[in-house]
């Protein structure tokens, strides 16, 4: 009897500028984006199509993706990760100032998950090739007797990419170490 695959782990979020002229698609900048906590993706798409005949439902096709999120909660950025997905301007003075000199830009977002099969591990490396992130919000809390461990959570919104495939989302074939799937998108958003 075969088994599943479960999921059992999520490490490594990557992130890369996005950049596309002519269906001609680049990533520039990769790095990683912190230490990875949880990824959550959220998938919006159009309802089936239906064709009825003889009073039945005789044909559909599947809705399209149109749309989606990509929740990442990580154990908190650094000021180039930072930098990187906000389209941050350089620090002027000892401050970095959020305001009408941001830009955004799309991004190459590329993590790992882990799964069990059998008693065997695999590593399957997923990219979402263009993403905008949202601004992050802060929430922190004063020690008490014990750290409090706090994380970071970030939303990218999630698009077609401007490829001839128009793809949302890249699954890659599964390996046998986490250096590998690793490799596997750094190959990819550079």
């Amino acid at each position: 009897m075969a088994n599943g695959r479960v999921l059992t782990g999520f490490s490594q979020p990557y992130v890369a500028a996005y950049a596309s002229t002519s269906g001609g698609i680049t990533y520039s900048s990769g790095q990683i984006l912190a230490r990875g906590v949880s990824v959550s993706l959220s998938v919006d798409s159009a309802d089936d199509n239906i064709f009825y005949a003889d009073n039945v439902a005789a044909e559909t096709v599947g809705g399209t993706f149109t749309g989606g999120e990509c929740t990442l909660t990580v154990d908190g950025l650094l000021d180039t990760a930072s930098g990187l997905i906000f389209g941050l301007p350089s620090a002027s003075g000892n401050f970095v100032h959020y305001g009408d000199s941001m830009n955004p830009p799309y991004v190459g977002i590329g993590f790992i998950c882990r799964y069990m099969s059998g008693g065997s591990e695999s590593y399957v490396p997923v990219i979402l090739p263009k993403c905008r992130f949202q601004q992050a919000g802060l929430d922190a809390n004063t020690q008490e007797e014990s750290i409090d461990w706090q994380t970071q959570e970030l939303v990218a919104t999630i698009l077609r990419d401007d490829s001839s495939n128009h793809d949302w989302k890249l699954v890659g074939t599964a390996v046998t170490t986490e250096a590998l799937a690793a490799s596997a998108i750094v190959s990819v958003l550079g």
